[in-house]
């Protein structure tokens, strides 16, 4: 079996949790980053889990035509994302390590579309060392973007000057 690798899968309007459940009882790694926000009805204050790129999901599988399709037969799958229909591209491992040290910081998280512009950066200390992504500015603002350019989307956070160095 060949190496695996991690694939986006698209699923249906707000079937990520109900996806990457039953893909877990097939036995597939998944990754579903997620954020915990405040929501708040008429009555009462509730803790709601947003998937931070509603819609899609992280697999880590082989890259095998069965396996694929064992993949988009499950419920509430889509398709795989690929630039040509039937052969999904791999998302670069870097960029999920970058997502995943990103949201175990606890730090605050914003979702942005895909920045072009910036320059390359890694986070040299503190608890996202080693994490790489893109310099942008907001508002008079520095912040450290990772993009995730097989779904065109980007998560940024506020990052001292003094915590990267040029990638």
């Amino acid at each position: 079996m060949s190496d695996v690798n991690w694939y986006a899968l698209w699923v249906r309007s707000r079937q990520e949790f109900v996806s990457a459940d039953e893909l877990q009882r097939k036995g597939i790694e998944t990754f579903l980053p997620s954020v915990s926000r405040v929501r708040q009805w008429k009555d009462r204050k509730k803790l709601v889990v947003f998937p931070l790129f509603p819609g899609y999901l992280f697999v880590h599988v082989a890259p095998d035509a069965e396996v694929f399709l064992n993949v988009v037969k499950t419920r509430g799958a889509v398709s795989l994302l690929g630039q040509e229909p039937g052969y999904p591209a791999p998302v670069d491992p870097q960029e999920i390590r970058s997502l995943r040290l990103m949201i175990d910081s606890g730090e605050p998280l914003d979702l942005y579309p895909q920045l072009q512009e910036g320059a390359a950066v890694r986070i040299k200390q503190g608890p996202l060392k080693g994490a790489q992504g893109v310099l942008a500015e907001k508002n008079d603002q520095r912040l450290f973007v990772v993009n995730v350019n097989i779904l065109g989307r980007s998560i940024g956070m506020k990052i001292d000057a003094e915590d990267i160095e040029r990638a």
